[in-house]
């Protein structure tokens, strides 16, 4: 698959969920209205869906929420899509999670041939942690990722920089995230769906967050990748690496190779955009492939160059409606 710019599109990212047993406060709104469950697409269809793109082309396949792993039954779903895996269509099947369940299911996703995850942490500070999250329970989250790290899965830390919340632990993450063995990823807030508060309040420029840490510690060029956005350094005095994802002070659009299918069956082009191709229609009105395949070919066809997220006190409404739990991570 080539998009209009030349772009391969080799990673797709599938949200399984729109539901969450957190409610993170950049991500959600506190009290959120859930897809009625008739319009969520089965496993199996998920499965078929993922398994088209994988005939396309796609070579790393990312699961996604909300949270993925609160979706009755997903194990099934990983074993399933495994196969690829085995036949060496497919390079890496991975998930993004909050952790909450990966004390349950770290083992399994081992066996299944997932080999590294990404999980979302905001601080080590307990309360600010419920806070940041609403629910979240930190004790339990820090056990998933020791059945993680036992099972012999490799853990990548994401953490969204908020300003004023967790801008005084980035120097705690990055060293407690290294001694652990694991990469850790900034992330810039993101200007997606309403959440009951401004995002110019939440917004910290991760060039801001680079500048601080550049003060105390060495940071030397990576070319280091994971197939995703982030840009990698190297940490001199820890032997870590550090990410940073900055969608709004550097877009990384030119090399973006990425898709997002929701767990309706929609597919997004661009993150920040609202064009999108419905699936699901075409999924359910048709045992063949041909009539799917020829509808993610026009959807890919129409990919745009780059998004257009703004965050700034003139602009009052998100960049995109749907919130990011929808979009799939």
């Amino acid at each position: 698959m080539i998009d209009p710019f030349g772009r391969h599109i080799s990673y797709l990212r599938v949200s399984v969920t729109d539901r969450c047993d957190f409610r993170c406060v950049y991500c959600m709104a506190e009290d959120m209205t859930f897809l009625p469950k008739a319009d969520v697409l089965s496993l199996e269809e998920l499965d078929r869906l993922c398994s088209a793109f994988v005939g396309l082309g796609v070579k790393k396949l990312r699961l996604t929420g909300g949270e993925p792993l609160v979706r009755k039954n997903v194990m099934s779903l990983v074993r399933n899509l495994s196969r690829h895996l085995q036949s060496g269509a497919l390079e890496e099947l991975t998930l993004t999670t909050n952790g909450s369940q990966l004390a349950k299911y770290a083992g399994e996703l081992a066996q299944h041939g997932v080999k590294r995850i990404n999980v979302s942490i905001d601080t080590l500070d307990k309360d600010k942690f419920r806070a940041i999250t609403r629910w979240g329970d930190l004790d339990k989250v820090i056990a998933g990722l020791d059945a993680a790290q036992a099972a012999g899965l490799k853990v990548k830390i994401n953490a969204v920089a908020l300003r004023g919340v967790n801008e005084d632990e980035i120097d705690a993450m990055m060293q407690w995230a290294h001694g652990r063995g694991m990469d850790l990823t900034w992330i810039e807030v993101m200007p997606m769906g309403e959440i009951g508060e401004q995002r110019v309040d939440q917004y910290l420029p991760l060039s801001l967050l680079r500048s601080r840490l550049q003060a105390h510690w060495t940071l030397e060029e990576s070319d280091y990748r994971t197939g995703g956005p982030a840009r990698y350094f190297t940490v001199k005095e820890t032997g870590g690496r550090l990410g940073f994802i900055t969608p709004m002070t550097h877009n990384f659009c030119e090399s973006c190779n990425r898709v997002r299918l929701t767990c309706t069956g929609t597919l997004f082009m661009c993150l920040g955009q609202e064009d999108a191709a419905d699936l699901r229609a075409v999924l359910r009105r048709s045992e063949s492939d041909e009539e799917l395949i020829a509808a993610i070919h026009s959807a890919i066809a129409r990919k745009p160059k780059g998004h257009d997220f703004i965050i700034d006190r003139r602009t009052q409404t998100p960049s995109v409606s749907r919130h990011m739990s929808v979009t799939g991570g």
